[in-house]
């Protein structure tokens, strides 16, 4: 009988589960939305009982899809968000909504325990800047601002961990999730209680620290009776929704670079040390012994999905006897303007910007209107602001050292082949695309698979399983033009930095 795996994402705007044969081919699939909250400035929140609710009923419907044996199912993996702050208590309820990586609450915060304790004390244990995204900073908002929630928290948890939590009843950190955590000793791969001590948190509030491929618990009843899943099944630790992405497109060795396009942008260099970058985000890669520099953006695929609603085609288009998805007539619209949208410019800040700038007054910015500019235009500068973003991430990566011939795409801007060639041309890297909407599940479904022995190791379950589809080689013509809008790009900010500064004091 034919082994399968399941791979499940805890995404910001959707959770995917998919479940795949040993050679990676997807049996069966569903995604399910749920809400993002803004209850005040900077505040930024979603509620894990929703992703948990979302999931049960994407389960039941990848198994009822399928018609699978369940007994062929050997085993979970699981992969979220970064930078959630989930406060439960002993019997794991959730105690509040958790602030997810948009949310910049704790700024504040940030800037006073960074001239406290020193930022070359807290970069020199965890290899990030002390900035209001990670988890650590809302951990400490939760204990000065809401100290009874604080007192009455058991354990704070990271996406993946809470619905692993849910599904086996055990509390776990993963290794690839620790970057969040400023105590997480990215060497060492162990908490630092000194630092833990200094930043005033109680070392106890955080679960044991697991290898992402390791089995944690197994299927409890309460949970086989919400999802229909078999008691006893394996579930690993899982990780970052990025690392497992950076996995299934096959990035493992040393100096290969995934490219991601989902909701947020970014690449992923994958290293063999904890060589940390001021402006970038170091974490463990869910690979044993290896580490994966990043830069993450706000510009991705939400930036597009804002223009598709405010501005573009709100349902699927029928032409003849065709019918196209909203994206599919945005692709074709941008792919009749010129390279470089005749110097329309767009900044994707849309909820201000991670690496390298990390400004949380950023703001999203098209730059270059007049009346000649159609809304194909604007869609096309979207995809090139975007592209840009990507740009200054590898940049700055590159000035540190770091070496990047090619880039491996996953995500679903990777299926749009106007915008993964205009990535392309902007960087002046080739790129290849393995099956890129099952980069993350999948990758999830290889840690559950090397974890329960259905592969030997990850050098086996990459093999097996990930196929390179096309490859995208850049335009020298489109990056020599692409070079001299990347410096207006990068000017545009530079200008607007301070305005954007004195407008977030207005708010």
């Amino acid at each position: 009988m034919e082994k399968l795996l399941m791979g499940i994402d805890v995404g910001t705007s959707s959770c995917k589960v998919a479940l795949f044969d040993t050679s990676g081919s997807v049996v069966s699939q569903s995604t399910k939305e749920y809400q993002v909250y803004y209850p005040a400035p900077g505040h930024v929140e979603q509620n894990p009982l929703e992703w948990w609710e979302a999931i049960c009923h994407a389960v039941r419907e990848v198994l009822q899809t399928a018609s699978v044996d369940t007994s062929q199912i050997v085993g979970i993996g699981v992969d979220g968000q970064s930078w959630s702050a989930i406060p439960v208590d002993r019997q794991g309820n959730v105690l509040c909504n958790t602030p997810i990586w948009m949310d910049t609450r704790a700024e504040q915060i940030c800037e006073r325990i960074t001239e406290e304790i020193g930022f070359d004390r807290i970069f020199s244990v965890s290899g990030n800047p002390f900035e209001p995204a990670y988890t650590t900073p809302k951990v400490i908002w939760f204990k000065e601002n809401m100290p009874d929630l604080y007192k009455n928290t058991y354990k704070f948890l990271q996406s993946n961990s809470y619905i692993v939590y849910k599904l086996t009843g055990v509390m776990s950190q993963d290794v690839s999730q620790g970057y969040g955590l400023h105590f997480f000793d990215m060497k060492s791969k162990k908490w630092d209680e000194g630092l833990c001590e200094d930043l005033g948190i109680s070392l106890d509030k955080f679960p044991e620290i697991y290898p992402c491929h390791q089995v944690v618990g197994t299927i409890t009843s309460e949970a086989a009776s919400q999802t229909g899943l078999p008691v006893g099944l394996p579930v690993v630790a899982g990780g970052l929704d990025a690392a497992c992405g950076t996995l299934g497109a096959g990035v493992i060795h040393t100096g290969e670079t995934q490219e991601q396009g989902g909701q947020a942008g970014g690449m992923s260099i994958c290293v063999d040390k904890a060589a940390a970058h001021p402006k970038l985000i170091l974490s463990c890669h869910v690979v044993p012994d290896k580490w994966l520099l990043q830069g993450g953006t706000v510009g991705g695929g939400g930036a597009l999905k804002w223009f598709q609603k405010q501005f573009g085609p709100y349902d699927k288009v029928i032409q003849g006897d065709i019918i196209k998805s909203p994206f599919q007539v945005m692709d074709e619209e941008a792919s009749e303007v010129k390279p470089g949208s005749e110097g329309l410019i767009f900044l994707p800040y849309m909820a201000g910007e991670r690496s390298p700038i990390w400004d949380k007054n950023a703001k999203g910015v098209y730059y270059g209107l007049d009346y000649s500019k159609t809304r194909g235009h604007m869609i096309r500068a979207t995809l090139e602001g975007c592209a840009y973003a990507l740009q200054h991430n590898i940049k700055t990566a590159e000035e540190a050292g770091a070496h990047i011939e090619e880039l491996v795409a996953m995500g679903g801007a990777a299926n749009s082949r106007l915008w993964t060639q205009i990535k392309s041309d902007i960087t002046g890297k080739v790129i290849k695309v393995p099956s890129s909407d099952t980069a993350t599940t999948l990758g999830a479904a290889i840690l559950a698979g090397v974890g329960t022995g259905a592969y030997k190791d990850f050098e086996d379950a990459v093999t097996k399983t990930v196929i390179v589809t096309r490859t995208h080689k850049p335009n020298e013509q489109n990056h020599l033009l692409y070079q001299k809008y990347y410096k207006i790009y990068l000017k545009l900010y530079d200008q607007l930095k301070d305005i954007f500064a004195e407008s977030g004091m207005i708010n």
